[in-house]
């Protein structure tokens, strides 16, 4: 037998050595949970995160309620606390602005404190961070086979999805969870054969177990609608029907119980107030609303946005329209009308956008003739051209929600106003205008604290706008030029064998456990639609983003992005 080498037998004994026991003591975990506690709130985010990958104690420590909500208020809401008038007050600046004293500033997120210990402080921080960067799940919910004439009608509040159509009626979709068919009901026989043009949903109702929809007819009906969210399940109830009007096609609707608000194609303007039910019952309908007033309008043009805010003595409607103007091509105007409980007309305010976009007759390209051959050369460079033909196209969509009104445009571009409502004026503010997408925007929408979401004609492209407070600031001026306005919203795709919570780590390595969908359709389907388009809607709330979009083929889907 050959005997083995030196060389083996050097390799045979350094396998067969033990790897050393570290002689380190543990002093760390030998400490007080309060302890440990006050050294983890030093650290930052990502150390938290590994901390509690460490043992079942350490996930649970380091994942302390009190922890997470200091990181939230320093993150998310001390910039934006220490911007506003008031803030210094007596005391040293780091009590001022801890988010545990008594000068801290929640702003709209003072729900959450008041939630105590039910609120989850970890989620809403990776809910955020979500936002911030752009992270999120899509999921898709087919809800027509066949495109729908008129297009299908979508409205999203408090995490259910509202769709109105003239095929299959009236459908809550919940936004959370399984996403599965709330409720569905037919619209009433009278307006079958007319199909739905407008919906509209009472987004100040107190009743979280109760909302209102009102639904606009091609033949200027309307009606009114009942989601209950009872022991029972969601069910919808048919509450009232007005009859067809002379004026034409509903194009505009809104609801703030007991007020309800309707805008012809024609431009009449009709604000109604229903009577309280005498018994609340499945099958009760309302009686007829009290006309409180009508106005006929010459300068309201689509796209448009209506709103409706009440106090005890006043009801104030705003529209908010898109509006053609001679030698400037197209502005924004916003009307406000305000009525009385009785019935009194009030006053009606004016304002536009007109002073910003005018150009003088020896500077101004005609409007309405862009499709024709270019000015004469010499009479305006390339760049002043285009220019003002981007300012002189019509708005793609538009939408308003108090102070901020914001409207897309065909050349990729959005532009934002501020709208200023005092008891003595009514103004809007010179247009910024927003650049961040590589194509032709087909729908936008703004929230109450300026957040945006952004969505291209392809739908293929969506983003997120910060848009709080305009660019008074020197600061926000430097991001508008910069293009730090704006985040595209990336979805990613989680494998089945990833659904479990891995205690935050997505925080801290997102791309390692997930895979973009958009990559993984490329590698798995060849039978995708070539061509997807967007029917303009987009909504979102706190968790979602979602969008309306049709297939080449015809199928109508509802997309979800989700952020949690």
């Amino acid at each position: 037998m050959v005997k083995r080498s030196r060389e083996e037998d050097a390799v045979d004994s350094s396998r067969g050595e033990k790897r050393l026991r570290t002689t380190k003591v543990d002093r760390f975990s030998r400490l007080s949970d309060e302890l440990i506690l006050r050294v983890l709130s030093y650290l930052p985010v990502s150390q938290l995160v590994v901390c509690q990958r460490l043992s079942h104690k350490y996930r649970s420590l380091a994942g302390d309620g009190q922890i997470w909500k200091e990181h939230y208020y320093n993150r998310f809401v001390r910039p934006r606390a220490s911007r506003l008038p008031g803030l210094k007050e007596a005391g040293t600046p780091n009590e001022q602005l801890s988010f545990a004293s008594k000068a801290s500033r929640w702003l709209e997120d003072e729900h959450l404190v008041g939630h105590g210990t039910r609120t989850n402080w970890k989620r809403q921080y990776k809910l955020r961070h979500n936002w911030t960067q752009g992270s999120c799940a899509v999921d898709e919910i087919e809800v027509a086979e066949q495109p729908a004439i008129p297009p299908i009608l979508v409205q999203m509040h408090n995490g259910i999805i509202y769709m109105a159509d003239h095929t299959d009626g009236l459908r809550a979709w919940a936004a959370k969870g399984k996403r599965r068919l709330l409720a569905q009901l037919a619209f009433p026989k009278e307006h079958s054969s007319q199909p739905p043009t407008t919906l509209a949903v009472d987004t100040q109702s107190l009743d979280a177990s109760l909302q209102r929809i009102i639904v606009g007819y091609q033949d200027g009906a309307f009606s009114i609608f009942e989601l209950s969210l009872g022991v029972t399940g969601p069910s919808f109830h048919h509450r009232f029907s007005h009859e067809p009007s002379s004026s034409g096609v509903l194009s505009a609707v809104a609801l703030s119980w007991p007020y309800a608000v309707t805008m012809t194609a024609t431009q009449r303007l009709s604000l109604y107030r229903f009577s309280e039910p005498r018994q609340k019952s499945q099958q009760e309908i309302y009686g007829p609303p009290r006309l409180l007033h009508s106005l006929k309008s010459h300068t309201v043009w689509p796209p448009l946005s209506t709103s409706l805010r009440t106090t005890q003595s006043t009801i104030t409607v705003s529209i908010a329209y898109a509006q053609p103007t001679y030698l400037s091509g197209w502005t924004v105007g916003i009307q406000e009308v305000k009525v009385s409980s009785t019935g009194t007309f009030l006053e009606s305010r004016l304002a536009s956008a007109i002073d910003q976009h005018y150009r003088p007759l020896a500077f101004a390209a005609p409007p309405m003739m862009s499709h024709l051959a270019g000015l004469a050369a010499g009479t305006l460079s390339t760049s002043t051209t285009l220019e003002l033909r981007h300012i002189h196209s019509k708005p793609t969509s538009l939408s308003y929600t108090h102070p901020y009104l914001l409207v897309s445009h065909p050349d990729n571009t959005l532009t934002l106003y501020l709208v200023t409502s005092t008891a003595q004026t009514l103004s809007i503010s010179a247009g910024s205008r927003l650049w961040g997408h590589t194509s032709s925007v087909s729908g936008a929408h703004v929230g109450g604290r300026g957040k945006a979401v952004s969505v291209s004609k392809r739908g293929d492209e969506l983003r997120v706008w910060e848009l709080e407070g305009g660019f008074a600031s020197s600061a926000a001026r430097r991001r508008l030029a910069a293009g730090d306005l704006s985040v595209q919203i990336r979805p990613e795709f989680q494998d089945a064998s990833q659904e479990v919570s891995q205690a935050g780590i997505d925080l801290v390595n997102r791309e390692s456990t997930t895979t973009p969908k958009r990559a993984r359709r490329d590698e798995s389907s060849e039978d995708e639609p070539e061509l997807t388009l967007t029917r303009g809607w987009i909504g979102f709330d706190e968790e979602n983003v979602v969008v309306l979009k049709e297939h080449s083929q015809g199928k109508q889907a509802l997309v979800i992005y989700d952020f949690t």
